[in-house]
């Protein structure tokens, strides 16, 4: 599937070679949209080592790039990745990894391994059924129970699964739907959060001694081409947790304020406290680029 395709969902056969396993776990999604970062919180529905099916706060496009922040349970760690949005559904979202390392897939399957997380069922695939005689002498069949008993015993068996199908799917819905309206009940308390108090004025030096993640830019090919360089600065609010929510850029070629802000959305604080409590803060911080 093309990355532009206006995929929303697959009705055939499944053609999955990785399993996927069910985890319901806080993710956030940050996407570039005319060079400001928009970060979405969601909740995962299912994740493999290629990919993850998560359902947002709000819609993506398909074709456009990602990064993706996932918080597993039980993990040390969360797992960042880039990812491409393969399809959309309302508020479903199917991403696919872009650059995912070999440590981070062997850290998925440890996860998986670790925390027992059950593994989705294949849509589509029949379930085998045994193989059956093809002697048709009376001999050989008189043993057997009649073509009737089978046949009854096959539609017992179909709608046993059936049923079993039912009553998974209604499980499945009833955990969704519960995960999602706990996601839709705190994203008001937050926004309601964020716009209590204006952020704290704090220094650069301050700020940068509190940084407890950093990631470097990358230096663009155009900007390379066009020979580019300067100090780029960035104005940032980082909220309570530590994390950046928010990022201005305040000079420079557009291009080389977009590499600095997607490296600055990685990055992560210790709060800054006032009186003891964590408090959203702004600071400004400068990135040199030079070929």
């Amino acid at each position: 599937m093309s990355a532009g395709a206006q995929a929303h969902g697959w009705n055939g056969p499944s053609r999955r070679r990785i399993p996927r396993y069910r985890v319901q776990a806080p993710l956030d999604v940050t996407v570039l949209r005319s060079g400001i970062p928009d970060t979405v919180p969601g909740r995962s529905v299912n994740l493999c080592e290629r990919g993850i099916a998560a359902m947002l706060a709000a819609e993506l496009k398909p074709g456009e790039a990602v990064g993706v922040e996932v918080w597993l349970p039980q993990a040390q760690d969360s797992l960042r990745t880039r990812a491409l949005v393969r399809y959309q559904d309302q508020l479903r979202c199917g991403m696919e990894f872009v650059g995912l390392s070999a440590e981070q897939r062997a850290a998925i399957r440890d996860w998986a391994g670790q925390s027992k997380v059950e593994t989705e069922l294949e849509v589509g695939r029949p379930p085998a059924v045994p193989p059956q005689s093809h002697d048709s002498s009376p001999d050989a069949s008189a043993p057997n129970q009649p073509d009737s008993t089978n046949r009854k015993g096959h539609g017992r068996a179909w709608a046993i699964l059936l049923v079993v199908a039912i009553v998974l799917f209604a499980g499945f819905w009833w955990r969704w739907s519960r995960g999602w309206q706990e996601l839709e009940s705190g994203l008001p308390n937050h926004e309601l959060a964020s716009a209590q108090k204006p952020p704290v004025q704090v220094p650069t030096e301050v700020m940068e001694r509190l940084l407890v993640h950093k990631v470097d830019p990358d230096y663009p090919p155009a900007a390379r081409q066009a020979k580019l360089r300067g100090l780029i600065a960035v104005d940032v609010v980082v909220g309570r947790d530590g994390s950046v929510v928010e990022m201005r850029p305040l000079n420079g070629p557009e291009v080389l304020a977009r590499s600095a802000m997607e490296a600055l959305r990685w990055w992560r604080f210790e709060p800054y406290r006032v009186n003891g409590e964590p408090v959203v803060s702004e600071t400004t911080i400068a990135m040199e680029f030079k070929p």
